[in-house]
């Protein structure tokens, strides 16, 4: 059951990714390929019916992963206490600035909400992508089963690393670089226009950038985290998650040629899964890794809730889940097709 529970929630957090990845990476488009006001709005439209039902998915799978691991939920909390209060309150911002930008009809105040969004979104990809670092790194976990990080220290992805060093910084680049991709290609699939070729060409530009950047990264993640290799060794099958994230950054290059825009963003959401679940199926048994004392790591085994409260949670969890993907499948069908702005 912890297993099934570990799976549910590395699918909620992949999906949350795609999802609310594509507006982050709107956001971060945004001053670059709109040149105009009609085309910001037509950027802000094209995620407009969708950015926050996208960001209920990580409320969800926060909550899921308060009830199946409650110890991995305080310790994590309490170590990155300031980091994820610089998420919220970036989160808070880009949300105010989509909502507050057409308030009042003046060239100034539309400026100034466009570069909060713009930065806030920036900043966001690169704490997510320094996030999925410092756990794949693995943090100083003490006896009791909690640990504390310093903003950063000697820059070394050592037992004395802090929050950023240069392992952090180089999968946050990594994930802004993704990001901009999938934005760019959402963006280019719900435009028209000179918009659209701008996006195509962001999106093809950063594809040059990502491309070296994923090989670095995963150089340097077996080195960094030896468990990579020896559960991957253990796990051969799990060889098909690096397979299709391959296959994925393949496809966005390959549909970006042929102009097919549908194909490049689906090419890149297949980019984004194999990656995050090959790190799960790299991790697995583990939650969050200790790099003082292996044996401190928290796992599956001794964080997850008792057994009863997990198969009992499951049997209310299936039809709240189902519930959500059935709202959020009738909004993307409802406002499929190219975005409109009114004048």
């Amino acid at each position: 059951m912890p297993t099934l529970w570990f799976c549910i929630v590395a699918a909620m957090l992949a999906g949350y990714v795609i999802l609310d990845g594509f507006d982050i990476g709107a956001g971060i488009i945004h001053l670059f390929v709109a040149q105009n006001d009609a085309e910001r709005r037509s950027v802000l439209a094209s995620i407009g019916p969708v950015w926050d039902g996208n960001e209920v998915w990580l409320v969800a799978a926060g909550g899921t992963l308060y009830f199946a691991f409650p110890q991995l939920y305080a310790s994590s909390f309490s170590g990155f206490y300031l980091a994820l209060m610089l998420v919220l309150w970036l989160l808070i911002l880009r949300g105010i600035s989509i909502e507050f930008r057409n308030h009042v009809q003046d060239q100034l105040w539309h400026g100034f909400w466009d570069v909060i969004f713009a930065g806030a979104s920036m900043l966001l990809a690169i704490f997510y992508g320094a996030a999925l670092g410092n756990v794949v790194r693995g943090v100083p976990i003490d006896s009791d089963g909690y640990f504390f990080l310093a903003l950063w220290t000697n820059l070394q992805p050592g037992p004395d690393a802090g929050i950023i060093d240069w392992y952090t910084v180089l999968v946050g680049l990594t994930a802004f670089a993704s990001l901009t991709v999938h934005g760019s290609l959402w963006v280019a699939w719900k435009t028209e226009g000179d918009l659209q070729t701008r996006c195509r060409a962001l999106a093809h530009r950063f594809w040059l950038i990502l491309l070296p950047l994923v090989l670095l990264v995963s150089f340097a993640s077996f080195r960094v985290q030896p468990i990579l290799g020896a559960s991957f060794e253990s796990r051969p099958w799990g060889i098909v998650f690096p397979i299709l994230s391959a296959a994925g950054l393949a496809g966005v290059s390959l549909f970006l040629k042929r102009q097919r825009d549908a194909g490049a963003f689906l090419s890149s959401c297949l980019f984004i899964l194999g990656l995050l679940c090959s790190v799960a199926v790299g991790l697995y048994p583990n939650l969050l890794p200790s790099n003082v004392d292996p044996v401190r790591s928290l796992t599956v085994a001794n964080v997850s809730a008792p057994a009863y409260g997990l198969r009992v949670g499951l049997i209310w969890f299936l039809p709240a889940f189902a519930l959500a993907l059935a709202y959020s499948t009738f909004i993307y069908r409802h406002f499929t097709g190219k975005s409109t702005v009114h004048p």
